[in-house]
């Protein structure tokens, strides 16, 4: 299964719970705001992905389904 990862840049608040959920997948960039490390744009398989867009306390994480 492949996966889009979308990060609404109006929504996040820089709670950074997405980045303790999956560290293999989010960051925070210098302002504290949720960033997707480099080459996780898309077809990401880290299962904490949906935990981390649930742990956002905003819902500025959006996780799709996409086939390959």
């Amino acid at each position: 299964m492949h996966i889009d990862i979308d990060i609404d840049k109006d929504v996040c608040i820089g709670a950074g719970q997405c980045a303790l959920a999956a560290p293999g997948v989010f960051t925070q960039d210098d302002d504290g705001y949720s960033v997707l490390l480099p080459g996780r744009e898309n077809g990401v398989t880290d299962p904490m992905v949906r935990e981390a867009a649930r742990a956002c306390p905003v819902g500025a994480i959006t996780v799709r389904e996409r086939n390959p």
